[in-house]
């Protein structure tokens, strides 16, 4: 291009684009399965000018029924991530306010076992799809502009990923009428690595390893709402995350303790909803700490 002989030519300075690639994949993995301790985070250090983090998601499980024990999952998540590039012509120095979006989404199917009345082992196969696309209105046109550097990737590059792995859980369930418990331990391993030549600059995997542990108590408050006993929620949830990615936002495990309500809507049957609830969610680890609320709906 004529414009590139004009001015200094500017270059990046440690921009270690392979390793961020191989970052923002291990990412993803805070959104591959459902989990309430990382459905929805967001870090950002300004002491350390660490590049902010922000992940949702939306998930969930079911088992058909009874007579048919295959169970389904499926988990939406959408990740914003900010590196920070410094691009320099020897003398003078500029950052590149690049920002990455990625959308992850993720299926399994499985199959339960009774072990007991209470208890099933489920064995369960995962798949993802995911995109990571730069965010071209703010990256693009400071490069264009002001860098003299044709930067594809991180001017309006994207990088697609696909994944296959698997879970397997241990799922209690025992209901009387004077309470109800739900207990999950659950282990997941799902490689994750970049596919269709989606960049020619870079390309990355990941390995998402983790094991959870979910509780929840519910019993009845004595209040009553909509023809049906409300009851109060106690939750419990701890993920630990294993490997060379597990601490790629410097935190290795995650843990939950949570409170709430429940309404029980099965008299009306709206949308076949039987259950709704509200429970708000005090998430900690390794330096990080916040509160969360979270809305659930369970079908008939």
């Amino acid at each position: 291009m004529a414009s590139a002989q004009q001015g200094p030519v500017f270059t990046i300075v440690k921009g270690r684009l392979q390793q961020r690639a191989n970052g923002v994949l291990a990412l993803m993995g805070y959104s591959q399965t459902p989990d309430v301790t990382s459905g929805a985070l967001s870090i950002k250090s300004a002491a350390t000018n660490d590049p902010a983090f922000n992940n949702t998601s939306l998930g969930g499980g079911f088992t058909v029924s009874d007579s048919v024990p295959i169970y389904l999952e499926g988990t939406l998540g959408y990740a914003r991530y900010d590196p920070r590039f410094i691009a320099s012509d020897g003398v003078e120095s500029r950052e590149l306010p690049t920002r990455w979006n990625s959308v992850i989404g993720t299926v399994g199917v499985g199959w339960d076992f009774h072990l007991t009345h209470d208890l099933v082992l489920r064995p369960i196969v995962n798949g993802s799809y995911g995109r990571v696309k730069s965010d071209a209105s703010i990256g693009s046109l400071y490069i264009t502009n002001h860098t003299n550097i044709d930067l594809d990737f991180l001017a309006h590059g994207h990088l697609d990923a696909a994944g296959m792995g698997g879970s397997l859980m241990l799922d209690y369930e025992h209901y009387v009428e004077a309470y109800e418990v739900d207990v999950e331990l659950r282990y997941t391993n799902i490689y994750l690595h970049s596919v269709n030549d989606s960049s020619r600059v870079v390309t990355g995997s990941s390995r998402n390893e983790n094991a959870s542990l979910w509780a929840r108590y519910r019993a009845p408050t004595g209040w009553h709402a909509l023809g049906r006993p409300v009851r109060y929620v106690l939750e419990f949830a701890h993920t630990s995350y294993f490997g060379q990615d597990a601490d790629v936002v410097g935190f290795n495990h995650l843990t939950s303790v949570g409170t709430g309500l429940e309404l029980d809507t099965s008299k009306y049957h709206p949308l076949w909803i039987s259950r709704a609830r509200a429970v708000v969610r005090y998430v900690f680890g390794q330096n990080v700490q916040g509160v969360s609320l979270g809305l659930a709906v369970t079908f008939d």
